[in-house]
């Protein structure tokens, strides 16, 4: 039996793993979804296995790697920190790959749930909000950039530690408070922003035309009807995504 030692990861390696994660959607396909994502952001690590890249546990462990696997692209990273450190404590293989299996639920399912059901949204009425409160297109749209590209890297860094610092183990990890209580405070700071910010943004439009103001009203009446209608089959941060587009270019228009 292979003796497991401690895993001992170079910053440097880190470092490569972390930038290679901004691009892990850039293989993605129906058939494999994310794996060769997986396999590209872990492989600077997997060169630290017995024989590096001419070794046959290297080679063993990017074919094991590069399968199918499904998940948000912003908490992979946890997956790959996790993958990383098993692979490197020469854990069976047959554990390696359900493992690996096991973690698409959680990662999925947590992870839509906190980035696009909760961040996505809070991003776009923030940006709405700064518009609303007098902001020009410019801070409009580096305050949604600004926001989502923060959170958006420190999650990733976030789940490259904890994966790495606790491998097998990291179920425990998507326990934390932020990972449990994230999309209902993003959600509660949601609709505050809602409620300050979207009245502003209407007052900004519509002045001084009265009739404008009237078309306007009656749009959001229906608009929200049909969200309304549609309930579950269409996505909030399309939506709002949408409706931050439609609202600048109608300011920009006047």
């Amino acid at each position: 039996m292979t003796t497991k030692l401690p895993v001992t990861v170079p910053w440097m390696t880190q470092a490569s793993m972390f930038v290679r994660l901004l691009a892990i959607q850039a293989s993605w396909n129906y058939e494999g979804m994310l794996g060769n994502g997986i396999a590209f952001c872990m492989e600077p690590a997997l060169r630290l296995l017995p024989g590096g890249v001419d070794g046959v546990e290297y080679r063993a462990a990017l074919g094991r790697q590069s399968q199918y696997f499904n998940a948000n692209p912003y908490l992979a990273s946890v997956a790959v920190g996790a993958l990383v450190r098993a692979e490197l404590e020469h854990e069976e293989p047959e554990r390696i790959a359900r493992f690996r299996k096991a973690l698409c639920g959680p990662l999925g399912s947590v992870g839509d749930r906190l980035v696009w059901a909760a961040l996505l949204p809070t991003c776009a009425l923030a940006a709405l909000a700064v518009f609303g409160w007098g902001g020009g297109a410019m801070a409009t749209v580096v305050t949604f950039l600004g926001f989502y590209n923060a959170i958006n890297l420190a999650l990733r860094a976030w789940g490259l530690r904890v994966g790495l610092r606790t491998g097998i183990q990291v179920a425990h990890s998507l326990g934390t408070r932020f990972v449990r209580h994230g999309p209902r405070l993003l959600g509660s700071l949601a609709l505050l922003l809602a409620g300050f910010g979207l009245p502003l943004v209407v007052q900004r439009i519509v002045q001084p035309g009265v009739a404008l103001l009237g078309g306007t009203l009656a749009v959001i009446v229906v608009g929200g009807v049909l969200l309304a209608r549609l309930h579950g089959r269409v996505e909030g941060w399309k939506v709002a995504l949408v409706a931050q587009v439609a609202l600048i270019l109608l300011w920009a228009v006047k």
